[in-house]
């Protein structure tokens, strides 16, 4: 009875001082935390909602990214009311919902004809949209399959009325970023000193560049960004969700972010089109179709686009596969991402198109990427782990994934297309295949492809190449 008694007695003694303590200290409602923390930013790295790492940004501190943690118990109600920091950090939304790999009552047609298309409706199908591509000379439409029909028994339906046609799923397709913590303070670099990026205005050693970029939305008041020559065309219409910032605004900054700003880009003198094909799918990803990459794709090629920057994957489709094509056909040249699904995982597109440009990852002590997928089909390899780069709102972060290898290349084929610019694809790649650092395999090999990229001598001039395996 009295180990009672005692306990009692601590109990509310405890209660006393701890009310006693709030009572006495003088708490303006300004200073108090009773704000819910926000959830995770929607970035595609989890931690990306705008600010630094280091908690001194461009315009903007820490941003979120160590969250006070508030919870049920008196304890847990003490720390957030006088914002202790809490070790927890907040975990992301569960419940996402997976992105799926195509549409589920779409298709993409090319070479329809006209009375196709009326024999198709007839049959209930609804053709949502349709639009000239002008690369392949052929009309595209986007068609939504009639109810209770599978999407397997609609592309048989469509093939049966045009034997002629180009007919396919509508797929998606994503960027390529990985989930991973990023730097703090000082001790964030710049990685391009492995690849030995010529320092300084290296847009001054070339006639001036323009590359195209397919991507997500891009902030452009970013600070990185104010004063770089950038145009953002946006495909998607009103009733659409925008797409997120994270993605695009990181990549358009490594490529052309001002020279002075605490993000300077591979090229801060290239002029860059870019264009959001992307929008918002559930609450965090991002999606591009088949249908809109073609019009961008075909877009870029209309404003005389010579390199374009493909940090995004999905799977093959014949439709996208025969404008890179008509694209690649006509003197464009594509660098797109390797993919992040895993050294054992299948080849993902347009990476894996043959006359596309496969970008692999690596870390700054040259070890191949965790995540970055393999294959013959690999070309080059360049820096994509803890790339410093633009978050999505202000200030920076470092950033991980193939996405942020393949700037790097496209970069390096803007400079060689800039001072020779009827450069063929078989000569670019024999040049490409050259300024390489041979690190895995000799030879070509399925990790590293030709190997790192090695940009010291993209500044001293053009000379000869010598005769390449390519």
């Amino acid at each position: 009875m009295l180990l009672i008694v005692i306990v009692k007695s601590l109990r509310c003694l405890a209660a006393i001082v701890t009310v006693g303590a709030i009572m006495a200290l003088p708490l303006p409602l300004s200073g108090v935390a009773f704000t819910i923390p926000a959830a995770l930013a929607d970035d595609d790295d989890g931690d990306d909602d705008g600010g630094d790492d280091d908690g001194g940004g461009e315009s903007g501190g820490r941003g979120g990214s160590d969250g006070y943690y508030r919870g049920g118990g008196g304890l847990t109600d003490l720390r957030s009311l006088f914002r202790w920091p809490s070790r927890e950090r907040r975990a992301p939304a569960s419940g996402a919902t997976p992105v799926p790999v195509r549409s589920q009552n779409e298709l993409v047609a090319m070479d329809l004809e006209e009375a196709a298309i009326i024999g198709l409706v007839q049959e209930g199908f609804v053709i949502e949209d349709r639009t000239q591509v002008s690369i392949i000379g052929s009309e595209m439409v986007r068609l939504t399959v009639p109810r209770n029909m599978t999407l397997a028994a609609a592309r048989a339906a469509v093939v049966a009325r045009s034997a002629t046609a180009s007919v396919d799923f509508n797929h998606f397709y994503q960027p390529q970023t990985e989930t991973r913590g990023g730097c703090t303070g000082h001790g964030c670099a710049l990685v391009r000193e492995i690849v030995g990026w010529p320092a300084g205005e290296v847009a001054g050693c070339s006639k001036q560049h323009r590359i195209g970029l397919i991507d997500t939305a891009i902030n452009i008041d970013h600070m990185a960004l104010m004063n770089s020559r950038l145009e953002v065309i946006r495909l998607g219409n009103e009733e659409e969700t925008k797409s997120g910032a994270q993605h695009g605004t990181a990549v358009a900054a490594l490529l052309v972010g001002t020279s002075d700003s605490r993000v300077p880009g591979l090229l801060p003198g290239a002029e860059l089109i870019a264009v959001d094909a992307f929008r918002r799918f559930g609450r965090s990803a991002d999606i591009a179709s088949t249908y809109d990459l073609v019009r961008a794709l075909d877009l870029l090629s209309q404003r005389d686009v010579k390199v374009v920057n493909l940090s995004l994957t999905g799977p093959a489709n014949a439709l996208l596969e025969r404008s890179v094509e008509a694209a690649t056909g006509r003197g464009m040249i594509l660098v797109a991402a390797a993919g992040n699904d895993g050294p054992n995982a299948k080849p993902v597109y347009p990476a894996a198109y043959g006359d596309v440009i496969a970008v692999t990852a690596v870390d700054k002590a040259r070890n191949p990427y965790r995540r970055a997928v393999r294959g013959d089909h690999i070309d080059i390899a360049a820096p994509g782990v803890g790339v410093w780069t633009a978050a999505s709102i202000s200030g920076a972060r470092q950033k991980t994934g193939t996405s942020f290898a393949a700037p790097f290349v496209t970069a390096a084929v803007s400079m060689l297309i800039a001072e020779e610019p009827g450069m063929s694809l078989e000569r670019l790649e024999a040049k490409i295949s050259q300024l390489t650092d041979d690190i895995g395999e000799p030879g070509k090999d399925p990790v590293f492809g030709w190997g790192l990229l090695d940009a010291s001598e993209l500044c001293k001039g053009n000379g000869e190449i010598k005769p390449s395996a390519l």
